[in-house]
């Protein structure tokens, strides 16, 4: 009928007016974000890898994103098919667990930085401790507990109970002890008072001001701390590549010394 084709007319027309309209606007690139690299890190290099991050991009012009969290977390979501393009790990077991699954590029794997332990205590507290005389902490603790991060799992723990273990300490504290769920966790309990003393990166005490080191953890009491780095299976970004290749640079490794990490 007449009436179908004014209404079919007019339809039209709108649809040509709508596209019109759709073409004078900005356009967007949905696939921007998944355009720049995703990268899996430790939760203790937060603040030098957001700084290196920020250089690279003023270089660059490539915009990282970057995830923290316990380095076993973030291996455990890379086995599982998370989308990261680098995985830094605060030790070498997670990167040859993961390389050993193939979710790594083969020959990627790349030491980038070193870290030492402490023993800290919140920055108000008398406590002192000799850590050449077992049971010393256990009674600096009294009633209290010793914080670090796991040491079933991830690599601020594993390293803690190494040198425990080590200097003679490991029996008398191993009841009281508190295991966060990575270095700023455990990092943030002694801070805030929750915990008379705790093992932590060095790092993350230089950063910290509300804690003060008690000891420094002799490094001959516990395996090397090195941070590893590798591009996962699965990506193909430039900008990941080109990140870990800046990580490297003079310029990166000015920057992540000036905040206590070692480097190679």
């Amino acid at each position: 009928s007449c009436s179908y084709f004014v209404r079919a007319f007019r339809s039209s027309r709108a649809v040509i007016l709508l596209g019109a309209m759709l073409a004078l606007m900005p356009s967007r690139d949905p696939g921007a974000a998944e355009d720049r690299p995703l990268v899996f890190a430790a939760a203790s290099l937060r603040l030098a890898l957001d700084e290196a991050a920020a250089a690279f991009e003023r270089s660059s012009g490539v915009a990282v994103r970057l995830s923290y969290a316990a380095t076993s977390a973030l291996a455990r979501q890379i086995e599982a098919g998370a989308p990261a393009d680098l995985f830094i790990a605060a030790d070498e077991d997670w990167v040859a667990y993961l390389d050993r699954r193939g979710a790594l590029a083969p020959g990627s794997r790349r030491p980038l930085f070193g870290n030492r332990l402490v023993l800290v205590a919140p920055a108000d507290s008398p406590a002192a401790v000799d850590l050449s005389k077992p049971g010393s902490i256990a009674g600096a603790l009294g009633d209290d507990r010793l914080v670090t991060a796991d040491p079933v799992s991830v690599p601020l723990g594993r390293h803690a109970k190494a040198a425990l273990t080590t200097l003679g300490h490991w029996d008398s504290v191993a009841g009281r002890l508190v295991p966060a769920r990575d270095a700023s966790a455990a990092l943030t309990l002694v801070a805030r008072g929750e915990a008379r003393l705790g093992i932590v990166y060095a790092t993350d005490a230089i950063a910290e001001p509300r804690v003060r080191v008690v000891a420094e953890i002799p490094p001959s009491s516990h395996p090397p701390i090195v941070y590893m780095a590798a591009l996962t299976a699965n990506s193909d970004n430039s900008g990941a590549i080109a990140f870990l290749d800046f990580l490297q640079s003079a310029e990166a490794r000015r920057m992540v010394a000036a905040r206590g990490f070692t480097v190679p």
